[in-house]
């Protein structure tokens, strides 16, 4: 039985994507758009969400470019009112994320708190701009990509993992709160997908996958009404599965795995 209203017909759908500039955010805009959604796309980078409308026919071709910076709390308020003004909008999407990797022994806190800004605190300020109307309407959907990271403690993820695991928290708790009100909350966990983020990564990525390749998966978890989708799975039930293990061997097997 699904746990979310299932939505497989984005036709007529209004969708705001928050970080859609590039990765896994501009290819499920990419995807939403073929699919027959009106999508407005919000990120820094004003030039790529410009071309993102564009490359979908200019103003008016179900494709809209709102420049935001989500640590910016009064202009993600604004931008809400702006989406918002525009007519019904049924799903918000939270791809927005920064990642450096660091360990405990190179303590940053500038870059623990810019992690804690952009990945979690964002999505608390884009939720807030749009949960009356969802909750006035008795409708509507938040997605929230989280990632594996956020399962369990990880080596070089000090400032990113713990922003991902609030994000699983967050997630889990808006659906037990929200599902009586007919609200959507999806969960989105990933493993390994080609972005500018992960190409700082020094290491062999397993399971490497494409941003359109995570836009599909995501497409098929609201199509089946999931909570989470996490992805791809011959990875991630591996990450899953270390989640139940004591910490005595859990703390081995990480170590282990990842050499560090």
């Amino acid at each position: 039985m699904p746990l979310n209203p299932p939505i497989e017909d984005w036709r007529g759908k209004t969708v705001w994507l928050v970080g859609a500039s590039s990765g896994i955010g501009l290819a499920t805009a990419h995807a939403l758009h073929a699919e027959g959604a009106r999508v407005v796309v919000s990120a820094r980078d004003a030039g790529a969400l410009d071309d993102f409308v564009a490359a979908h026919g200019g103003k008016g071709a179900g494709a809209v470019a709102l420049p935001l910076d989500v640590t910016d709390g009064d202009a993600v308020c604004r931008a809400g009112q702006t989406v918002l003004a525009g007519g019904r909008l049924d799903a918000v999407v939270y791809c927005a994320g920064t990642y450096a990797p660091m360990r405990a022994t190179a303590f940053d806190l500038p870059k623990l708190m810019q992690h804690l800004a952009v990945n979690y605190a964002g999505a608390l300020q884009v939720i807030d701009a749009v949960l009356p109307h969802f909750l006035a309407n008795r409708r509507g959907h938040i997605s929230l990509i989280a990632s594996v990271a956020g399962y369990g403690g990880l080596p070089q993820s000090l400032a990113y993992g713990p922003t991902k695991a609030a994000l699983i928290n967050l997630a889990e708790t808006l659906y037990l709160d929200l599902h009586g009100e007919g609200i959507g909350v999806h969960l989105i966990c990933p493993g390994f997908v080609k972005t500018p983020l992960t190409a700082q990564n020094g290491f062999k990525m397993p399971a490497l996958i494409t941003p359109e390749q995570a836009a599909q998966a995501m497409l098929r978890g609201w199509a089946a009404g999931d909570f989470e989708t996490h992805f791809p799975k011959r990875f991630t039930r591996w990450m899953k599965a270390l989640r139940l293990l004591p910490y005595s061997l859990y703390f081995r097997a990480v170590s282990r795995f990842t050499g560090l």
